[in-house]
């Protein structure tokens, strides 16, 4: 029996349940004992309902752990071996793999309900089958995940630290390097400066952009972003957000602006903050009610503007997630300052609740025993 955070219902707070039992991993799958789970947005728009998943089911999708166990046919770890979950399998072998496209991997629609590949379940509470989250679940002290969707990590590398690298900051970072056309001395606004946003920021100053303009309603979070590379901030809860950015560039606009919110009202603020022949990138998740509605002419053709879809940062992880060591190593890229706090499982209701405060970059759960 391992400790689950648990999702029952839709809206309802997570359940810590202690009597979780885990399956011995299949064909082609990877038990691992999780040392740390970033805690995610993305789990709260699960809990809130705003991103739609099968219950019950185990929340958490950012983490990294030790292999206790490989299945038939997994090759490339062994016991063990520190590793970090990538909460979109990639196969490496289909259609968009073959194409650096593993953010798109044909096997991911299936780990999105909660299932491994083969559309079962590996984890039971109280007799009945729990789902994982992106077919991760690192709200748990010990998962079964498919091979495909573990990552080898150097054996020195802190993994609370590196937890961050399999969602925020592989999603943050890739949506500059993968995802938009940053080019150098660039002017760059960036809005939502939460732990995704700040590495969209870091990732901007990586690529050499000029200017970066941090966008939020949290004066805390637009200090935070000046630490990470921010060079101006508009306080998007003191006035109109598009004319401030308007006026820091001339009139003009910026040449690329990121979203990272997924709100209806700040993605027609990021679009209306790109000049023409700009760059928008959607990296924040919305509601599944929420539309676009650009002039497909006077908004599209005549502007000559692009509006770009960034899921998973457009990450391929084998190779993004060993770049981003490498950065890191190198004092290039920051990831120690990313964590703002840890705390134990038992915590998780109130970091959820926490999310979209201005008190730091990202909660990260310790498991117990790690």
């Amino acid at each position: 029996m391992v400790r689950a955070a648990v999702l029952a219902a839709v809206g309802q707070p997570l359940e810590i349940r202690d009597d979780v039992e885990v399956d011995e991993p299949g064909p082609g799958e990877v038990q691992v004992r999780m040392v740390a789970s970033g805690v995610c947005h993305s789990d709260r728009s699960a809990r809130d309902g705003v991103m739609l998943v099968p219950t019950p089911v185990v929340l958490g999708h950012e983490g990294a752990g030790v292999v206790e166990r490989v299945g038939p046919g997994v090759t490339g770890v062994a016991p063990g071996d520190p590793i970090l979950v990538s909460w979109v399998p990639q196969c490496g072998t289909c259609f968009h793999c073959e194409r650096q496209e593993g953010h798109l991997c044909d096997h991911a629609a299936v780990s999105m309900g909660g299932a491994m590949l083969d559309g079962t379940t590996r984890m039971r509470s109280g007799g009945l089958p729990l789902r994982q989250l992106a077919a991760s679940g690192t709200f748990a002290e010990v998962v079964v995940v498919p091979g495909v969707s573990v990552v080898p990590l150097p054996a020195d590398i802190d993994l609370p630290v590196a937890a961050l690298l399999g969602c925020s900051v592989l999603t943050g970072v890739g949506a500059v390097f993968n995802t938009s056309r940053v080019e150098r001395g660039d002017t760059v606004a960036v809005v939502g400066c939460g732990g995704v946003g700040l590495n969209v920021v870091q990732g901007a100053r990586l690529a050499g952009a000029g200017r970066i303009i941090a966008v939020d309603a949290s004066p805390p979070k637009l200090d935070l972003a000046a630490r990470f590379g921010a060079t101006d901030a508009v306080d998007a809860s003191s006035g109109d957000p598009v004319s401030a950015v308007m006026a820091l560039t001339g009139q003009r606009g910026a040449d690329v602006v990121f979203e990272v919110v997924g709100r209806q009202a700040t993605i027609e603020q990021a679009v209306a903050m790109t000049r023409r022949g700009g760059q928008t990138v959607l990296v924040g998740i919305p509601a599944m009610d929420v539309t676009l509605a650009v002039p497909a002419f006077l908004g599209l053709v005549l502007s000559g503007r692009t509006i770009s879809g960034c899921w998973y940062g457009s990450s391929n992880v084998r190779r993004d997630v060993p770049r981003l060591l490498r950065l890191y190593r190198a004092g290039r890229l920051e990831l120690d300052a990313l964590v703002s706090r840890t705390i134990p499982l038992d915590g998780v209701n109130d970091a959820l609740d926490a999310l979209g405060g201005g008190e730091g970059a990202r909660t990260v759960i310790v498991h117990r025993g790690a």
